[in-house]
């Protein structure tokens, strides 16, 4: 798939196959968040990829809304430093989204899905992915292939008309 149409196909998925995922294919979508950009090439991130099934479903409870990762073929957790001050926090918030979106795009490049996923059970989340004492799990996806139909572009996508978003010049 094309850049283009990747940006274009990547949607939300919550529901996957039993299909695993070729660890090249993995290594692919992680290099990409490798990748991303960073204020001051600062890489404030780590990534633990995670396919084990039990595990998998141990990492579902650190969020009321992570459910969809127990049915995943793999999980990348976002685990991050604890930032020092607010303006390191919000460049912090700002790289992490860069190196989600990144690994979300190379996911559906690849034909596969994924659903984000906030962390709210730190312990937890400690306890299954073994970070140390001075980084938090910012960001969990799920990946995997679609269940209910493949990724293909979105011809008439549920957002904002484009006229009503862009503004040129001022307000």
């Amino acid at each position: 798939m094309e850049t283009w149409d990747a940006l274009r196909a990547r949607r939300n998925v919550r529901t996957f196959t039993r299909q695993p995922i070729s660890s090249h294919d993995l290594d692919q979508i992680l290099e990409a968040g490798r990748r991303a950009p960073s204020a001051s090439n600062w890489q404030p991130w780590d990534f633990v990829v995670v396919t084990d099934r039990a595990q998998l479903q141990r990492l579902s409870g650190v969020w009321r809304g992570a459910g969809h990762i127990a049915g995943a073929a793999a999980a990348v957790a976002i685990v991050a430093v604890q930032p020092q001050d607010a303006r390191r926090a919000n460049l912090l918030q700002y790289d992490l989204g860069q190196a989600t979106m990144a690994i979300a795009i190379a996911a559906a490049d690849l034909g596969l899905g994924t659903g984000h996923a906030a962390a709210e059970d730190q312990d937890l989340a400690r306890d299954v992915l073994g970070f140390p004492n001075d980084r938090f799990l910012a960001y969990l996806l799920s990946v995997g292939h679609p269940a209910d139909m493949p990724l293909r572009v979105i011809k008439r996508p549920d957002r904002r008309p484009f006229e009503e978003v862009v503004h040129r010049g001022r307000w």
